[in-house]
Protein backbone atom coordinates (compact mmCIF):
# COMPACT_ATOMS: atom_id res chain seq x y z
CA UNK A 1 0.00 0.00 0.00
CA UNK A 2 1.61 3.63 -1.17
CA UNK A 3 0.56 6.53 0.30
CA UNK A 4 1.11 9.35 -2.08
CA UNK A 5 1.46 13.49 -0.76
CA UNK A 6 1.73 16.15 -2.84
CA UNK A 7 2.45 20.01 -1.33
CA UNK A 8 4.14 21.30 -4.01
CA UNK A 9 1.77 24.66 -4.35
CA UNK A 10 -1.36 25.71 -2.85
CA UNK A 11 -2.92 22.70 -4.57
CA UNK A 12 -2.50 20.00 -2.30
CA UNK A 13 -2.93 16.51 -2.61
CA UNK A 14 -3.32 12.68 -0.88
CA UNK A 15 -3.35 9.40 -2.52
CA UNK A 16 -3.68 5.63 -1.59
CA UNK A 17 -2.86 3.12 -3.87
CA UNK A 18 -2.12 -0.87 -3.98
CA UNK A 19 -0.90 -1.07 -6.97
CA UNK A 20 -4.23 -2.36 -8.84
CA UNK A 21 -6.80 0.26 -7.01
CA UNK A 22 -6.53 4.02 -6.49
CA UNK A 23 -8.54 3.57 -3.17
CA UNK A 24 -8.51 7.26 -2.30
CA UNK A 25 -7.45 10.34 -3.84
CA UNK A 26 -8.19 14.15 -2.80
CA UNK A 27 -7.20 17.55 -3.74
CA UNK A 28 -7.72 20.81 -2.36
CA UNK A 29 -6.55 24.79 -2.38
CA UNK A 30 -5.12 25.47 0.81
CA UNK A 31 -4.12 29.48 1.47
CA UNK A 32 -0.90 28.70 2.83
CA UNK A 33 -2.01 26.36 5.48
CA UNK A 34 0.08 23.64 4.81
CA UNK A 35 0.87 22.69 8.03
CA UNK A 36 -2.29 22.16 9.77
CA UNK A 37 -4.23 20.45 6.55
CA UNK A 38 -1.83 17.75 5.41
CA UNK A 39 -1.27 15.63 8.49
CA UNK A 40 -5.93 15.59 9.18
CA UNK A 41 -6.06 15.44 5.26
CA UNK A 42 -3.65 11.88 5.56
CA UNK A 43 -5.63 10.64 8.72
CA UNK A 44 -9.03 11.05 7.54
CA UNK A 45 -7.45 9.64 4.13
CA UNK A 46 -6.59 6.53 6.04
CA UNK A 47 -9.96 6.34 8.18
CA UNK A 48 -12.36 6.60 5.01
CA UNK A 49 -10.10 3.64 3.44
CA UNK A 50 -10.15 1.64 6.99
CA UNK A 51 -6.46 1.76 6.29
CA UNK A 52 -4.14 1.88 9.48
CA UNK A 53 -0.65 3.48 9.34
CA UNK A 54 1.50 0.26 9.68
CA UNK A 55 -0.44 -1.50 6.53
CA UNK A 56 1.25 1.67 4.49
CA UNK A 57 4.30 0.08 2.95
CA UNK A 58 5.68 2.68 0.92
CA UNK A 59 5.81 6.47 -0.06
CA UNK A 60 5.32 8.59 -2.97
CA UNK A 61 6.33 12.53 -2.54
CA UNK A 62 6.56 15.34 -4.70
CA UNK A 63 9.74 16.98 -4.78
CA UNK A 64 9.14 19.95 -6.89
CA UNK A 65 9.49 22.77 -8.32
CA UNK A 66 7.14 24.40 -6.17
CA UNK A 67 6.43 26.72 -2.67
CA UNK A 68 9.85 26.74 -0.64
CA UNK A 69 7.50 26.25 2.52
CA UNK A 70 4.90 23.56 0.79
CA UNK A 71 7.23 21.46 -0.47
CA UNK A 72 9.55 21.38 2.81
CA UNK A 73 6.50 20.67 4.70
CA UNK A 74 5.35 17.59 2.22
CA UNK A 75 8.68 15.94 2.79
CA UNK A 76 8.93 16.45 6.60
CA UNK A 77 6.11 14.62 6.48
CA UNK A 78 6.10 12.21 4.56
CA UNK A 79 10.25 11.46 5.89
CA UNK A 80 8.67 11.61 8.81
CA UNK A 81 6.07 8.61 8.36
CA UNK A 82 8.76 6.47 6.27
CA UNK A 83 11.52 6.44 9.13
CA UNK A 84 9.16 5.70 11.94
CA UNK A 85 7.44 2.71 9.65
CA UNK A 86 10.93 2.01 7.89
CA UNK A 87 9.30 1.84 4.58
CA UNK A 88 11.15 3.42 1.54
CA UNK A 89 10.33 6.74 0.22
CA UNK A 90 9.93 7.56 -3.33
CA UNK A 91 10.51 11.72 -4.65
CA UNK A 92 8.86 12.76 -8.23
CA UNK A 93 8.98 15.73 -10.07
CA UNK A 94 6.69 17.48 -10.11
CA UNK A 95 5.93 18.66 -13.20
CA UNK A 96 6.66 14.92 -14.14
CA UNK A 97 2.96 14.29 -12.39
CA UNK A 98 1.52 17.10 -14.42
CA UNK A 99 3.23 16.38 -17.85
CA UNK A 100 2.39 12.30 -17.13
CA UNK A 101 -1.73 12.93 -16.54
CA UNK A 102 -1.64 14.55 -20.38
CA UNK A 103 -2.74 12.43 -23.32
CA UNK A 104 0.23 11.77 -25.47
CA UNK A 105 0.53 13.50 -28.93
CA UNK A 106 3.10 14.66 -31.65
CA UNK A 107 3.73 18.56 -30.31
CA UNK A 108 5.46 19.47 -27.68
CA UNK A 109 4.17 19.55 -24.11
CA UNK A 110 4.50 22.46 -21.33
CA UNK A 111 3.87 21.73 -18.02
CA UNK A 112 3.55 24.59 -15.63
CA UNK A 113 2.82 25.55 -11.58
CA UNK A 114 2.71 28.50 -9.52
CA UNK A 115 6.24 29.57 -8.68
CA UNK A 116 5.20 32.92 -6.31
CA UNK A 117 5.37 36.33 -7.17
CA UNK A 118 3.52 36.31 -10.51
CA UNK A 119 5.89 33.62 -11.84
CA UNK A 120 5.33 29.90 -13.56
CA UNK A 121 7.81 27.31 -13.34
CA UNK A 122 7.37 25.11 -16.81
CA UNK A 123 8.90 22.16 -17.71
CA UNK A 124 9.04 21.38 -21.73
CA UNK A 125 8.25 17.68 -22.65
CA UNK A 126 8.69 15.57 -25.58
CA UNK A 127 6.53 12.17 -26.85
CA UNK A 128 9.13 9.60 -27.14
CA UNK A 129 7.69 5.30 -26.65
CA UNK A 130 4.28 6.90 -25.78
CA UNK A 131 5.27 8.64 -22.77
CA UNK A 132 6.44 12.52 -22.51
CA UNK A 133 10.08 13.04 -21.12
CA UNK A 134 11.51 16.22 -20.62
CA UNK A 135 13.41 17.80 -22.96
CA UNK A 136 15.75 20.70 -20.73
CA UNK A 137 15.52 21.89 -17.31
CA UNK A 138 12.58 23.49 -15.54
CA UNK A 139 12.64 27.11 -16.24
CA UNK A 140 10.79 30.20 -14.14
CA UNK A 141 9.20 32.54 -16.24
CA UNK A 142 6.24 35.06 -16.63
CA UNK A 143 2.82 34.02 -18.57
CA UNK A 144 4.23 36.48 -20.86
CA UNK A 145 7.42 35.45 -21.38
CA UNK A 146 6.45 31.71 -21.99
CA UNK A 147 3.84 32.73 -24.68
CA UNK A 148 7.14 34.69 -26.24
CA UNK A 149 9.06 31.50 -26.25
CA UNK A 150 5.93 29.35 -27.95
CA UNK A 151 6.75 29.61 -31.78
CA UNK A 152 5.29 26.68 -32.77
CA UNK A 153 2.14 24.25 -31.69
CA UNK A 154 2.39 23.43 -27.76
CA UNK A 155 0.18 21.83 -25.51
CA UNK A 156 -0.06 23.87 -22.28
CA UNK A 157 -1.04 22.25 -18.85
CA UNK A 158 -1.30 22.78 -15.33
CA UNK A 159 -1.88 25.35 -12.70
CA UNK A 160 -2.81 28.53 -14.71
CA UNK A 161 -4.91 31.96 -13.14
CA UNK A 162 -7.60 32.74 -15.43
CA UNK A 163 -5.30 35.61 -16.37
CA UNK A 164 -2.64 33.45 -17.21
CA UNK A 165 -5.55 31.35 -19.89
CA UNK A 166 -6.21 34.67 -21.31
CA UNK A 167 -2.88 36.07 -22.01
CA UNK A 168 -1.45 32.99 -23.52
CA UNK A 169 -4.25 32.14 -25.48
CA UNK A 170 -4.09 35.71 -27.02
CA UNK A 171 -0.75 36.29 -27.20
CA UNK A 172 0.13 33.41 -29.22
CA UNK A 173 -1.81 31.57 -31.69
CA UNK A 174 0.56 28.35 -31.10
CA UNK A 175 -0.68 27.67 -27.65
CA UNK A 176 -3.41 24.48 -27.23
CA UNK A 177 -4.42 25.00 -23.45
CA UNK A 178 -5.44 21.88 -21.84
CA UNK A 179 -8.89 22.69 -19.90
CA UNK A 180 -9.03 23.26 -16.18
CA UNK A 181 -10.23 19.79 -15.43
CA UNK A 182 -7.39 18.61 -17.52
CA UNK A 183 -4.79 20.59 -15.49
CA UNK A 184 -5.34 19.96 -12.25
CA UNK A 185 -2.26 18.27 -10.36
CA UNK A 186 -3.47 14.66 -9.48
CA UNK A 187 -1.79 12.87 -6.52
CA UNK A 188 -3.08 9.49 -8.21
CA UNK A 189 -0.91 10.17 -10.84
CA UNK A 190 1.89 10.64 -8.36
CA UNK A 191 1.01 7.58 -6.32
CA UNK A 192 0.94 5.27 -10.02
CA UNK A 193 4.23 6.66 -10.91
CA UNK A 194 5.98 6.59 -7.41
CA UNK A 195 4.52 2.88 -7.37
CA UNK A 196 6.23 1.72 -10.78
CA UNK A 197 9.91 3.15 -9.10
CA UNK A 198 9.20 1.87 -6.07
CA UNK A 199 8.54 -2.20 -7.71
CA UNK A 200 12.04 -1.78 -9.56
CA UNK A 201 14.09 -0.69 -7.06
CA UNK A 202 14.23 3.14 -7.41
CA UNK A 203 13.46 4.42 -4.44
CA UNK A 204 15.26 7.32 -2.23
CA UNK A 205 17.64 8.17 0.77
CA UNK A 206 14.90 10.05 3.18
CA UNK A 207 18.10 11.12 4.39
CA UNK A 208 19.16 13.11 1.58
CA UNK A 209 15.75 13.34 -0.75
CA UNK A 210 15.33 17.25 -0.74
CA UNK A 211 13.09 19.83 -2.44
CA UNK A 212 13.74 20.77 -5.73
CA UNK A 213 13.74 24.72 -6.02
CA UNK A 214 13.90 26.76 -8.57
CA UNK A 215 14.82 30.89 -8.53
CA UNK A 216 16.44 33.88 -10.34
CA UNK A 217 17.97 36.90 -8.99
CA UNK A 218 15.99 36.50 -5.26
CA UNK A 219 17.78 34.65 -2.46
CA UNK A 220 15.75 31.59 -1.44
CA UNK A 221 14.50 31.57 2.18
CA UNK A 222 16.17 30.22 4.95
Amino acid sequence: MLLAIDTSTRTMGVALYDGACLLAESAWTTVDHHTVELTPAIDETLRRCGVKISRITALGVAIGPGSFTGLRIGLAVAKGIALAQHIPIVGIRTLDVVAAAQPVHEIPLVAVLQAGRGRLAAGWYRSEDETWKADGEAVVLTAQDLAERIHLPAWVCGELSGAERQLLSHRSPQVRLAPPSQSLRRTGVLAEMAWERWQTGQTDDPATLAPIYLHIGEPIPA
